[in-house]
């Protein structure tokens, strides 16, 4: 299968809503608790600086995506955090490789520095593993910093990677 890397356009956003509340439903990467609709989630979309969706080639399916945008302001503005979504039909076929390393990509040309994840779950191993493999660097542990679905605590790993 040949995955294309493309913007978020209109059409795009209920298939990326649809991806994104089912990571939010599994409980076990993203801090968000409350699901997207097409009201909330087109409003969410639009506070990215960008957005891009991993588009199935044959068959024009979204199969992820990825958010971009700042992590903080001012004094910090230069440094972009991002979420990516693999949907779980697509899992295990590289398209989180190719959204993380669009992201390197669109971050840079947006004039950001360094892209810094935040809260990357300790159990997260497939993440993590990418994160290292793609040259990202562990910047510790902040024990007990996620709340799993099921209410039980999981050490999270801020990484960073200067683009």
């Amino acid at each position: 299968m040949k995955v294309e890397i493309k913007a978020c356009r209109e059409e795009h956003l209920p298939e990326m809503i649809r991806i994104w509340n089912e990571v939010v439903e599994e409980g076990i990467a993203f801090p968000q608790e409350e699901l997207l609709d097409a009201r909330t989630g087109k409003e969410f979309f639009e506070q990215q600086t960008y957005n891009a969706a991993a588009v199935n080639a044959d068959t024009g399916e979204v199969c992820g995506l990825y958010i971009l945008h700042p992590n903080n302001v001012g004094r910090c503005g230069h440094i972009c955090n991002a979420s990516y979504a693999v949907s779980s039909r697509y899992r295990g076929q590289h398209i989180g490789e190719a959204l993380v390393s669009d992201c390197l990509i669109q971050g840079r040309r947006l004039g950001f520095t360094i892209l810094q994840f935040n809260a990357v779950v300790a159990s997260n191993v497939h993440a993590r593993h990418l994160y290292e493999r793609l040259g990202f660097i562990q910047l510790g542990t902040i024990p007990k910093g996620f709340r799993m679905k099921d209410g039980h605590y999981e050490d999270i790993c801020p990484y960073y990677h200067t683009l």
